[in-house]
């Protein structure tokens, strides 16, 4: 990689490759409601929000690893509570390396405790990708 890129991708920050329409689901869901949604959204998880705050996440694995039980529960009995979370001007490489080393798959981006977009791995990718063809 050229110091270009380097200096492109140094200047990134999580409000240039967030997702800023993001599904979401509330804690008072159902855990059946929140599957159905991931599956027919195509996404493998839904950052919690009662009103406009960030409360959790939850994964289609935290699903999976619930059982099948689960369905009938609230999402708020069954979502991560404890989240790391960016703001918008989060460099790109420090999201990096809080997804290598916790081995996240989206990381929530929240101004003032508010979810304002989602940073994925996929929206990561993309981003690096881009800034290669430079």
């Amino acid at each position: 990689m050229n110091n270009k890129n380097n200096i492109m991708r140094d200047e990134k920050k999580a409000q240039d490759i967030m997702i800023e329409d993001v599904h979401i689901t509330s804690p008072n869901d159902l855990v059946a409601a929140a599957k159905l949604k991931m599956m027919r959204c195509n996404v493998g998880g839904l950052p919690v929000v009662d009103d406009t705050k960030l409360v959790g996440i939850i994964t289609h694995r935290d699903i999976l690893l619930a059982g099948g039980e689960a369905l009938g529960l609230k999402v708020e009995d069954l979502m991560s509570k404890d989240l790391k979370v960016v703001e918008p001007n989060t460099p790109l490489m420090e999201i990096t390396k809080i997804m290598a080393d916790e081995g996240y798959q989206r990381i929530p981006v929240v101004y003032d405790g508010n979810l304002i977009g989602l940073v994925t791995q996929s929206s990561l990718i993309r981003a690096l990708a881009g800034l290669e063809q430079l």
